[in-house]
């Protein structure tokens, strides 16, 4: 055929590039990831996450604003609670006036037709910066689905519209789904973070929200034991099928970048939204090098943030998100 066939043709300015292209970006793939901390006045740049920041529940509320005006509709919440409100059974978590509720009902408030998921795990609330509670050295599966299963329902009376579960404990969807459908919240939908790995990626995220694993005899070092291992593929699948199975309406892979043969198998399989999480070491490392001049900062994040849709992504949880949408306008 050649020269008759010539695909360059279809590459030659940036309207014919534009005009086949396969895969496209716009702000309502985003799902925007926001810290939230107590206080008034507060917005404290994230150290090992820069230009990225916690916010006080006043200018949360300024914040979900400006994400609606640059046409970003859906954000996911997690808490950096006060260290004397952590212990080891996430007694706080349930508490209907906390921080998580409180923000929740401050997004609402701010925007009403904003989507809101929330972070259900322990950790930010355990003593022990584990997802789940803690005895005699192991993580107790089915004490901490039923305490999750609380804090779901307690979000969902607050006015989420999702959960999503971070925790990767056996069966918690299920309580989940089981316990919102008994108390009639019908309506309230389950993000599972299905195929959610044991990384080393999660650096930054744990220094916004203090949640590292702490350093002491008889407690887990790391997350190994209720995470996935990332030397495995198939159990990804295994995984993911049987949170929707339980009742989870979207799935989630987490990390992004390094995972994405993950991402295009599960879409593969399923017949569900998949979401991916970007996470906070793949912001950081971007911002580092950038910083450095050696990548060109939005090049390289739109090109990550396609090549995540390109593996068929749904939804993509990202820190760059109102960067992205910026751009795009």
């Amino acid at each position: 055929m050649y020269p008759l066939r010539r695909n360059r043709r279809l590459r030659t300015t940036e309207t014919h590039r534009s005009l086949v292209r396969e895969t496209t970006i716009s702000p309502n793939d985003f799902l925007v990831p926001l810290f939230v901390v107590e206080g008034k006045g507060v917005k404290e740049e994230i150290a090992s996450m820069p230009n990225y920041y916690r916010y006080s529940l006043d200018l949360l509320a300024k914040e979900v604003k400006e994400l609606w005006s640059l046409g970003l509709k859906s954000v996911l919440l997690f808490v950096k609670v006060p260290e004397n409100l952590k212990d080891n059974s996430g007694t706080e978590a349930l508490n209907a006036e906390g921080l998580m509720q409180r923000a929740i009902k401050t997004v609402k408030d701010a925007v009403p037709e904003m989507l809101v998921m929330t972070d259900v795990a322990l950790d930010p609330y355990s003593i022990f910066g584990h997802d789940g509670i803690v005895s005699e050295g192991k993580i107790l599966n089915d004490d901490t689905t039923a305490v999750l299963a609380e804090m779901a329902l307690s979000h969902a009376k607050a006015g989420a519209d999702f959960v999503a579960p971070s925790d990767m404990m056996d069966g918690r969807i299920f309580e989940m789904r089981t316990l919102l459908e008994d108390e009639g919240f019908y309506d309230t939908g389950i993000m599972s973070y299905s195929a959610k790995y044991a990384s080393a990626f999660y650096g930054p995220f744990r220094d916004a929200l203090d949640s590292a694993p702490v350093d002491k005899k008889d407690i887990p070092k790391n997350k190994s034991s209720y995470q996935m291992d990332y030397a495995n593929r198939e159990e990804a699948i295994k995984e993911t099928l049987m949170d929707i199975e339980e009742g989870a309406d979207i799935v989630m892979v987490k990390p992004g970048l390094c995972y994405l043969d993950i991402v295009r198998d599960i879409r593969n399989a399923v017949n569900v939204p998949v979401a991916v999480y970007q996470v906070s070491g793949e912001y950081a490392m971007i911002k580092a090098a950038a910083e450095k001049g050696w990548l060109d900062h939005d090049a390289v994040v739109l090109e990550q943030i396609t090549a995540i849709k390109r593996a068929g992504a749904s939804i993509i949880a990202s820190y760059f998100a109102k960067d992205v949408a910026k751009l795009l306008s």
